[in-house]
């Protein structure tokens, strides 16, 4: 069975009538060296809203700054179907470590929305949402998806680390 397999079989199990009101609901899945953990906190027959979507692999333990900021350029060009296109914003080659995020952010009167995704050497890929006020801090917020997208997420995020 596929991560994306045990993902699914982990979505038909929580069910569309879970309260998710007094928290999240943890998906997590692991095949082989490689693991996804996300944190739910909507679930609908169409879409669902998670507070970050992480895949870990041992596979990248070794891994060479260069080839860390491969798998970041390879996902800026792949993952397109996202609210904002993202873009490497950072990389740093001896840390080992690639930021991603939406290019250009959403926009509405004074605060930006946008994707952020990060990837380290020692095997961890880790997409969240933001939201930033003028003059306030910026704070995580949940990103709405179709279960379409959030498959599709899992699997571009998982093949990334192979």
């Amino acid at each position: 069975m596929t991560i994306t397999e045990k993902i699914i079989e982990q979505l038909e199990g929580v069910g569309i009538q879970t309260d998710f009101c007094n928290g999240s609901h943890t998906l997590d899945a692991t095949v082989d060296e490689t693991r996804v953990v996300c944190e739910l906190s909507a679930l609908g027959s169409l879409g669902c809203a998670f507070e970050h979507l992480t895949v870990e692999s041992s596979k990248l333990a070794d891994a060479t700054g260069e080839r860390v900021q491969e798998i970041g350029a390879a996902l800026s060009k792949q993952l397109t179907y996202l609210l904002e296109p993202i873009a490497v914003i950072e990389a740093d080659a001896e840390e080992g470590m690639v930021q991603l995020r939406s290019e250009p952010p959403h926009r509405v009167e004074d605060s930006r929305s946008y994707y952020e995704l990060l990837v380290r050497r020692g095997g961890e890929l880790r997409l969240q949402r933001f939201c930033k006020t003028n003059g306030v801090a910026r704070r995580a917020v949940p990103a709405s998806v179709t279960r379409e997208v959030f498959l599709r997420l899992v699997g571009d995020l998982v093949a990334a680390v192979e």
